[in-house]
């Protein structure tokens, strides 16, 4: 019998499944932290950015601000605040901002900010812990802002209520909009994402910022097969986002998702590790330890990956665990087989090949297969059938 002390896995915890991974910034290193981690990696930047110093917005904002200086100037990210500068320096412009900047009272969401300004000569007045710019909203509020002139860098995505209500309570807000998403030049990746989403061929996708979020769903909406990315999204593919502004596009269309405690892709990635195999199947069969995972199985331990057709069939033998599947419920359950139950075998003898263990699964003659589930457990399972 199986023992779960003995078991010293050399494979990652992400192993056996399939993340996608639709950002456009940073995308090669989320993608490294999965893939170190054992999972397969799906990428399709749903947006592009357009690069500081082709924005004509920018420079408009930019000219503005040095123009007529705002009384309290609001970084959100360190590495757009820092491309503000840099583009500033390449109009010729980066030190009549600075020095415009030097005399204004500066709040940074968080310590990467907070480094990016000083970087550039200047002191923040204050930062919140939370990292949240609901936190530095409440701030400003209770202060009172009517009449003031706020300058709010903006990163790309919204930033839902803020703006309006600095100017419900009497701001005048100056947007400075130091990147900006567009669709991707090249659309083919991301159709190829939501038709992996929809057949459930990913067991995760991760979205790190509200714009990736919304063109996904809007290139899906496009398509005809809205519905079926968010029945897919709403029970069988784990949505994970970066964090709270970043999953509401999702949330306005009823999609519960997982965000870390803290927005960074570490924990994000460290979020998933743990969420994925919490979700897999595992069952005592034969004698051995069998967990279902997206493209793989564990066996005691050991990976072992499965072709898409036999994951198909184990799939439909788990749902009944013990119980006999009949092979004409096996073939509706693989894709694309047509009436000959004849593929049923086929995919059944590579499945019993790539397990490594063949009596995992009975054949039972006349009527089908079952999984082979250890007597002990028998009592417990039925009763969940």
């Amino acid at each position: 019998m199986y023992d779960e002390r003995e078991q010293s896995p050399e494979h990652g915890p992400l192993a056996g499944f399939t993340v996608g991974v639709t950002a456009a910034r940073r995308a090669d290193e989320l993608g490294a932290l999965l893939e170190r981690r054992g999972a397969a990696v799906l990428h399709a930047p749903a947006l592009r950015i357009v690069p500081l110093s082709d924005d004509s917005e920018l420079l408009a904002a930019t000219k503005e601000i040095i123009g007529r200086a705002p009384d309290i100037a609001v970084a959100t990210t360190a590495i757009g605040f820092r491309g503000w500068v840099e583009a500033a320096d390449g109009w010729g412009l980066g030190e009549d901002l600075l020095e415009r900047l030097r005399g204004v009272r500066i709040l940074a969401r968080g310590p990467k900010v907070k480094g990016a300004i000083r970087a550039a000569g200047l002191t923040e007045e204050w930062s919140p812990a939370s990292e949240s710019m609901a936190e530095v909203l409440d701030r400003l509020l209770e202060e009172g802002v009517d009449g003031l002139r706020i300058a709010v860098q903006l990163h790309g995505e919204p930033l839902p209520g803020f703006v309006e209500s600095l100017r419900a309570g009497g701001a005048e807000v100056v947007g400075v909009p130091v990147y900006r998403w567009l669709p991707p030049e090249d659309i083919g990746p991301v159709d190829r994402m939501i038709d992996a989403l929809v057949a459930r061929t990913l067991d995760a996708v991760t979205f790190t910022s509200a714009p990736a979020a919304a063109s996904l769903l809007s290139r899906a909406e496009e398509r005809g097969l809205l519905d079926d990315l968010l029945a897919a999204l709403g029970h069988d593919v784990l949505p994970a986002c970066v964090g709270p502004v970043t999953a509401l596009p999702l949330q306005a269309r009823g999609v519960d998702t997982i965000q870390p405690e803290r927005f960074r892709l570490g924990p994000l990635v460290q979020l998933l590790c743990r969420e994925l195999p919490s979700r897999a199947r595992t069952l005592p069969v034969a004698g051995h330890r069998v967990e279902i995972r997206g493209h793989a199985v564990l066996v005691d331990g050991g990976l072992r990956p499965v072709p898409p057709a036999g994951m198909s069939l184990l799939r439909a033998l788990s749902r009944k665990p013990g119980w006999v599947v009949s092979r004409a419920e096996l073939l509706r359950a693989l894709p694309g087989a047509g009436r000959d139950e004849h593929a049923v075998e086929t995919a059944m003898a590579r499945l019993r090949t790539a397990l490594g263990a063949p009596k995992l699964i009975q054949t039972v003659v006349k009527r089908g297969y079952r999984l082979a589930l250890d007597p002990a457990a028998d009592t417990k399972y039925d009763a969940a059938v």
